[in-house]
């Protein structure tokens, strides 16, 4: 388990006009979750340099983890390379190892425009694409993928294993209860105190609203080591019992 911060960036017009669907947001949260972690922002921006720059540079200015997609290709509006070499300050030049790498892959239809791909910011490193061989490419915590899911998803699983392999607890857990009738707003300052008190765990709140059934409920719960969790759910519990909040451990 670590307390790392995660985010994602996907850059290209076709998102934003709805042309594409985008599906790295989900897979994101799919890879992160058997971690226990969460992603704390998801950007979403078009084929624009000064958007992509400003982004970048706010991002790596940061601690998060970042997986960015899409703009790496060879076409006049893939910017993604020349936009994150400007916003990490270094030089975009021609990789020898990606210009092996798409040699190898197209031979002489490399040139002149496939081999553009290997234009990437001095001093990266390349992330392989198991796909078609063309690779990504990381700064620091950022890493760069291809738009294609079917290439993006495997190379971000490999950035994961390889990079940030971490143990997660045996005695992980997450428990929650569900509340009834009860305003999110009602029960904030209990929450405050929750986390003042409970500092090795996480809580969290999400309202749930059944349409159609005039029922709306609130789960509310902790996550953490179990001893930790055992102790700040049962405090929780005698907290919204003093409250006299209806709860249940089914929704």
């Amino acid at each position: 388990m670590t307390n790392r911060s995660w985010g994602i960036i996907v850059i290209g017009d076709e998102i934003l006009s709805g042309r594409r669907q985008d599906r790295h947001l989900q897979k994101t949260i799919e890879l992160l979750a058997p971690r226990h972690e969460n992603l704390q922002f998801a950007h979403y921006i078009g084929d624009d340099e000064e958007q992509i720059v400003t982004t970048l540079q706010t991002t790596m200015q940061g601690d998060a983890t970042v997986f960015c997609f899409g703009g790496i290709g060879g076409t006049p509006d893939d910017l993604t390379r020349q936009c994150a070499a400007i916003a990490a300050g270094v030089e975009l030049v021609r990789n020898p190892e990606a210009v092996e790498l798409i040699e190898a892959r197209f031979g002489k239809d490399a040139y002149p425009m496939r081999i553009r791909m290997s234009d990437l910011p001095e001093g990266c490193e390349l992330i392989p694409n198991p796909y078609n061989r063309i690779p990504g490419f990381r700064i620091g915590h950022h890493h760069f993928l291809p738009g294609f899911p079917v290439m993006a998803h495997p190379m971000m699983e490999w950035i994961l294993e390889t990079h940030y392999s971490i143990d997660i607890p045996a005695d992980y857990i997450e428990s929650a209860i569900y509340l009834h009738g009860t305003p999110e707003s009602s029960i904030v300052e209990t929450m405050e105190q929750m986390i003042d008190c409970y500092k090795d765990v996480r809580f969290f709140s999400l309202p749930i609203h059944r349409e159609g059934s005039g029922i709306n409920l609130i789960e509310f719960g902790v996550k953490g080591k179990t001893s930790d969790v055992e102790v700040a759910m049962e405090d929780l519990k005698s907290k919204l019992a003093e409250m006299n909040v209806i709860w249940t451990e089914e929704r």
